[in-house]
C-alpha cells in the first residue's frame, strides 16, 4: 500500500536508503530498549555513519550540505519505519543556530566535527521549571568575570537551572540560553539574553553541571540540569550579548517543520498498521475492514495526514525560499501532531486488545507521537500565535 505520492516524488533515493537502514532496527529492537529506557547508541551511529543527521550542515563544514526538504524526508521516513528520530533529531538543527550566528572561528571549530559525529550537539538548555514556554521569564544567569587562568579573557559564570532538556546524557555540547542583563534592565523583554556553546564534559569534570534524568512515559532520555558556578569561556559565546532570544527564535521555524514530518511519518505507520491488521484480521468469518466502523476511521486518518503532508511540504518549501513561513511551520505541527495522533488513536481501536500489547509496536509508537501535542511547542501556543499574528485577534497572553 502506498501511503503518499511524496514518496516517489521527494527524494526517492534518501527515502530508500533510510529505509534500507531502518530495516536493521526491527520493532524488537526498540522494544528492548524502551523496556531498559535506554538510549538508541547503535541506531545514531547508523544515522550518523550514512550521513543523514549532517544533512543541512553545508559541505565546506563537512555536511551534506541539503535543504530542509530533504531533512523532512529523511525525519518522516525514519517514523514512517517504526523507528525513532526523536532519539537525535536535535543533532541535525541545533546547530543552526551556530551556522547562522556564530562567527567563523566557531563554525569550523565545532560545525565537521558535529558532522562526523565526533562532537554531539544535541542538548538545548532553553525551558526552566518556573517560566515554561515564557522564554523571557527564565532566571539562570551568566555573568561575565575575569578568567582565572593566566591566558587572560573573560568567562561568563553560570547559575540556574534547565528542565526538559533531553539527550543531555548523550551530548557532548549545549546551546544554552540564560540572562546576561536583569530583566527590569532590559529595554525590552526579549533583550538582555545571550546564547553559548557549552562545553558539557569539561562541566560536568569540574563539578559545576550536573545532570538528572528524569523518568517519563517516553523519551526517556530527558532531564534536568543544574549549574553551579559554571564557566563558560567568552569565546563561547554565539554572536552579540543580549541577542541570544531572536537566535533561538531563528531555528525555532525549522524544528516545528521538522517535528512535523515525524509526525507525518508516525501517522503513515499507525495508517499502515491500522490497514494492514483489517485486512488480516477476520471475525465473523471475514475481514474486519469490511466494517465501515473499521474502514472510515482508518480512510480518515489517511486524507488527515496527507492534509498535513502538504502542509509540511509547503512550510519546508517556504523555508527554502528564504520567505516567511512562521504561520505555516506553526499550522504544520499542528496538524501533523493531531493527526499522528488520531491515526495513533484509530490504530489502537482497529487492533482492540492487541493495540496495548507491546508485540504489536502499537503502544510505544502511540506514546511516543503523544509527546508533539506538548512539545516542542503546545497546540494551543500555536493556536494564540495564529489568532494574533494571522488573524489580527487581540494578544491573549
Amino acid at each position: 500500500m502506498h501511503l503518499s505520492p511524496y514518496d516517489a516524488e521527494h527524494f526517492p533515493e534518501i527515502r530508500e536508503g533510510v529505509r534500507r537502514l531502518c530495516a536493521e532496527f526491527p520493532g524488537e529492537y526498540w522494544r528492548e530498549l524502551d523496556a531498559k529506557r535506554e538510549y538508541p547508541t547503535a541506531f545514531v551511529k547508523a544515522l550518523t555513519d550514512a550521513g543523514y543527521l549532517s544533512v543541512l550542515i553545508p559541505e565546506e563544514y563537512g555536511g551534506s550540505g541539503l535543504g530542509l526538504s530533504a531533512a523532512v524526508a529523511i525525519l518522516e521516513t525514519i517514523q514512517a519505519e517504526g523507528c525513532n528520530g526523536g532519539a537525535c533529531h536535535a543533532q541535525m538543527y541545533t546547530m543552526g543556530t551556530i551556522l547562522r550566528h556564530g562567527s567563523e572561528e566557531q563554525k569550523r571549530a565545532y560545525l565537521p566535527k558535529i558532522a562526523t559525529g565526533e562532537l554531539r550537539l544535541q542538548a538545548f538548555g532553553v525551558t526552566e521549571p518556573t517560566s515554561g514556554t515564557d522564554t523571557t521569564a527564565l532566571r539562570t544567569v551568566a555573568v561575565r568575570e575575569p578568567a582565572p587562568s593566566k591566558d587572560g579573557g573573560d568567562d561568563y559564570v553560570v547559575n540556574g537551572q534547565k528542565i526538559w532538556t533531553s539527550r543531555a546524557e548523550h551530548s557532548d555540547l549545549m546551546l544554552l540560553l540564560a540572562r546576561t542583563t536583569p530583566r527590569d534592565r532590559a529595554a525590552k523583554k526579549t533583550d538582555g539574553l545571550s546564547t553559548f556553546i557549552v562545553d558539557m564534559k569539561a562541566a560536568l569534570a569540574d563539578g559545576s553541571l550536573t545532570i538528572r534524568p528524569i523518568r517519563t512515559m517516553m523519551n526517556h532520555a530527558t532531564t534536568e540540569i543544574f549549574f553551579d558556578n559554571m564557566r563558560i569561556p567568552a569565546a563561547n559565546l554565539l554572536g552579540e550579548e543580549g541577542k541570544g532570544f531572536r537566535y533561538i527564535l531563528s531555528g525555532m521555524n525549522a524544528e516545528r517543520v521538522l517535528i512535523a514530518a515525524e509526525c507525518v511519518g508516525d501517522a503513515k505507520w499507525f495508517t499502515k498498521k491500522s490497514a494492514d491488521y483489517a485486512n488480516e484480521r477476520h471475525v465473523f468469518g471475514r475481514a474486519i475492514g469490511q466494517n465501515q466502523g473499521i474502514a472510515f476511521p482508518i480512510a480518515r486518518a489517511y486524507a488527515n495526514m496527507r492534509a498535513a503532508e502538504l502542509m509540511v511540504h509547503e512550510a519546508a518549501r517556504l523555508y527554502e525560499a528564504g520567505q516567511p513561513n512562521g504561520a505555516e511551520a506553526n499550522m504544520a505541527k499542528m496538524l501533523a501532531a493531531d493527526a499522528s495522533s488520531e491515526a495513533g488513536n484509530v490504530c489502537i481501536q482497529t487492533h482492540g486488545g492487541f493495540g496495548f500489547a507491546e508485540e504489536y509496536d502499537v503502544e510505544r509508537k502511540f506514546r511516543e507521537t503523544r509527546l508533539y501535542q506538548v512539545a516542542p511547542i503546545s497546540t494551543n501556543l500555536i493556536l494564540s500565535f495564529l489568532a494574533e499574528h494571522v488573524l489580527g485577534l487581540p494578544r491573549s497572553y
